[in-house]
């Protein structure tokens, strides 16, 4: 997954035309720890669906600001500058909760190119 590290680099990933999916977490997030494992595999397996790139609140804090990322970590897809659906909430989410949240902002995006 590609680190951000500026509000320069979100910007251009989030103007892609593909379907982008920004991670937002910070090392000390336990529950941004929980994912860890598991998040290598689930890019590879939509890897060529959509790009998947991590945010660390921290690095980058004005951007989760302007994003309205209260909770972490937390999932917005893109597409063409514009946010397309957020799975964003305060609690752990598991491979198969972040699964359906990829399948459904694919939904989205699909919709909206055809």
């Amino acid at each position: 997954m590609e680190k951000i590290t500026s509000e320069a680099e979100f910007q251009v990933s989030i103007q892609s035309p593909r379907l982008t999916i920004a991670v937002f977490k910070a090392d000390w997030c336990v529950d941004c720890r929980f994912i860890d494992p598991f998040m290598p595999e689930v890019e590879t397996k939509y890897s060529d669906r959509l790009t998947l790139v991590e945010v660390d609140v921290e690095q980058v804090g004005d951007v989760s600001q302007e994003q309205n990322i209260m909770g972490i970590p937390s999932f917005v897809a893109y597409t063409d500058g514009r946010e397309l659906v957020r799975f964003v909430n305060k609690l752990r989410k598991s491979r198969e909760e972040i699964e359906a949240f990829l399948d459904r902002a694919l939904e989205v995006y699909d919709s909206i190119h055809k």
